[in-house]
């Protein structure tokens, strides 16, 4: 049997050709910022928004060319006032100015425009407005489209589209005919903004977040319909989505070899754990790269991966991608350990509940420590030596995020795990889950 030809792709670790600066499209890639989570925690209640102003302010530091979103950018599907008066005005302090845009709008500026109404889409395309650094997203599901007015289905994105601020991309219509595979009016339309820098152009597909199910079923009948630009060739195509990566049913998940082959560069959203370095699809010539959220919305595994952004340069049809570290990210630190093997390995008796809040109470100041050191060595490692002024860093250091996972399988009885968090107020972030006790199911008898 004949081995398959080897599938061609573009450069991802460097651009190979000398570099060209105003060839080069300069991107600053992100998503799932969750804006507005736990807005009224005391403690947690900025952090997704001193994140973002993070991002924002690595965007002007790094001159790009825009920023690019793939999806939640707000945690709530109706965002608080205070949450939209804060971000709308953070996206006005750092993307507006007359810094010229560099990127050639190709494509028709009045695909998506508000129905009605004269401004573009597209908001440096309107001479009423002074935009520096345009911001790109699609949809998440935390902050899909909804409800049935005259306007039809909408989000927080179109409030900030129409007011001049972000480019709300890949908003798709879906027809009520999955049961119809002969309908050509069903399927998904996808039309790319077309961008021009120099030389390089680039085809930005967006795909706002739908049911997996839905969008399994159309990938997999071929109802996906991607409009190409002319001269297909000379494109690099990047293509947005927000969706399940990782398999939770028969279609609760999108395959990652489902995509066109003329795209060239995937930017997966949804998914919170950093793995912004562009993997590989087996059989496939595109590239996959999935920035995480910048901040921890459920303390888990994935998420304690430090979080990063990436600074993506395009040059023809090769990309370099930069991930940055973010510094404003509380620290998390999480253990897990099974009681009756610390009981054994250190002498204590698993009747004695004394004795196991000591040792638990030991192993929690490990982690705080060790968050500590974690954190002050983040700082220094990513303090930019050449900036004398660092707004960038934290104004001061954070509680640290901790979570122990205990096994008590076969210890009779526990102490109070809100009760023991308690001890730890005003040393960690969230004392009330900061100890978690699991249990291992017992075999069924037969």
């Amino acid at each position: 049997m004949a081995s398959p030809e080897p599938v061609e792709r573009p450069s991802a670790t460097s651009l190979t050709a000398a570099r060209r600066p105003d060839d080069i499209i300069k991107i600053m890639l992100a998503t799932d910022n969750h804006i507005g989570y736990l807005e009224r925690d005391p403690v947690r209640g900025q952090d997704a928004m001193d994140t973002f102003e993070e991002i924002l302010k690595l965007a002007v530091k790094y001159d790009v060319d825009f920023i690019l979103l793939a999806g939640d950018l707000f945690h709530e599907n109706r965002p608080s006032r205070e949450v939209l008066f804060r971000t709308m005005a953070l996206l006005r302090e750092h993307t507006l100015s007359d810094k010229p845009v560099q990127v050639e709008l190709l494509s028709n500026p009045e695909d998506g425009k508000a129905d009605g109404f004269s401004f573009p889409a597209i908001n440096y395309e309107d001479p009423n407005l002074n935009v520096g650094i345009p911001v790109f997203s699609i949809h998440g599901n935390h902050d899909d489209p909804q409800g049935a007015g005259p306007e039809g289905a909408l989000c927080a994105l179109d409030l900030l589209s129409v007011a001049g601020l972000i480019n709300y991309i890949g908003k798709i219509d879906l027809a009520s005919d999955q049961k119809d595979p002969n309908n050509d009016s069903g399927g998904i339309k996808v039309k790319p903004v077309l961008l021009k820098k120099g030389n390089t152009r680039l085809a930005l597909y967006g795909m706002g977040n739908i049911k997996d199910q839905r969008m399994h079923y159309e990938l997999r009948t071929n109802r996906v319909r991607m409009y190409v630009p002319r001269s297909e060739d000379e494109w690099f195509n990047i293509l947005l989505l927000h969706q399940n990566r990782v398999k939770h049913g028969p279609q609760e998940y999108v395959p990652e070899g489902m995509f066109d082959d003329s795209i060239n560069l995937v930017v997966w959203g949804h998914e919170h754990d950093c793995r912004i370095e562009p993997e590989e699809v087996p059989g496939k010539p595109y590239f996959i790269t999935q920035p995480g959220s910048s901040v921890a919305t459920s303390l888990s595994d994935g998420e304690s991966i430090p979080k990063q952004v990436a600074f993506l340069e395009i040059q023809g049809k090769e990309f370099q991608m930069t991930p940055i570290p973010l510094r404003t990210v509380r620290p998390f630190v999480m253990e897990e350990l099974i009681l009756s093997e610390e009981a054994e390995e250190h002498g204590f008796p698993l009747t004695d509940k004394m004795e196991i809040n000591k040792f638990l109470r030991s192993r929690v100041e490990a982690l705080i420590q060790r968050a500590a050191t974690e954190y002050a060595d983040r700082q220094k490692e990513n303090a930019g030596e050449e900036d004398e002024e660092d707004d960038i860093a934290p104004a001061k250091e954070m509680l640290p995020l901790v979570r122990l996972k205990v096994d008590t399988t076969g210890v009779p009885e526990m102490s109070n795990p809100i009760r023991f968090g308690q001890e730890f107020q005003g040393r960690v972030a969230n004392p009330k889950d900061l100890l978690v006790f699991t249990r291992q199911k017992k075999s069924a008898q037969k």
